[in-house]
């Protein structure tokens, strides 16, 4: 796994290594980050939440490509070492902010740096987190008005509007699908 473009292409990420870990390939990552592209044109002065971010490297291709900040929260110890480990190979520790927290419970925790741009979530598969993790983020506020929430699932997860976030893309890469969402204000405004 590599970050694929910006300031830090080409450097490697340390990864986890087991049968229960599913990074994002770096063909899937650069094909999100593509469409992100053409939805919010660059990343210049984007603030970015990743929640379960397990190896942090959306967030890292994000600050690579010119994002302002990233809060990355895991609640795995070992996810946090890695994480770590990570931003000092991609030379990024002023811009990151490293948090082991429970997304479920504590993103009150991540309000007072929010509201973010780009918020990127790939829980674990089959416990159906996405609904709880959106409203969650719907109920906070979390979402910057124009921002873009993305969340991967596996393919047979099927995203349902959650109050103001609304589902307005998903994609399937291999064994995952990434689903876009965006406040409704948002998709009103452009209308």
């Amino acid at each position: 796994m590599r970050i694929i473009s910006g300031s830090a292409r080409g450097r490697r990420l340390a990864e986890f290594t087991g049968t229960q870990v599913r990074p994002t390939s770096d063909r899937a990552r650069e094909a999100l980050f593509s469409l992100l592209f053409s939805r919010l044109g660059n990343f210049s002065g984007l603030s970015v939440l990743e929640l379960f971010a397990g190896s942090g490297a959306m967030s890292l291709e994000a600050i690579s490509r010119h994002a302002l900040s990233a809060v990355l929260v895991d609640s795995s110890p070992d996810a946090i070492k890695l994480i770590e480990e990570n931003v000092r190979r991609c030379k990024f520790q002023d811009q990151v902010t490293v948090l082991r927290l429970d997304a479920r419970k504590g993103l009150s925790g991540v309000v007072h740096q929010g509201p973010y741009d780009l918020i990127f979530m790939d829980p674990p598969y089959g416990k159906n987190l996405i609904p709880q993790v959106l409203n969650e983020i719907d109920c906070l506020n979390l979402l910057s008005v124009g921002g873009i929430i993305c969340a991967e699932s596996e393919t047979e997860f099927s995203p349902a509007d959650t109050g103001s976030l609304e589902c307005f893309d998903s994609r399937r890469y291999g064994g995952s699908a990434i689903h876009l969402f965006r406040t409704r204000e948002t998709i009103e405004d452009q209308s």
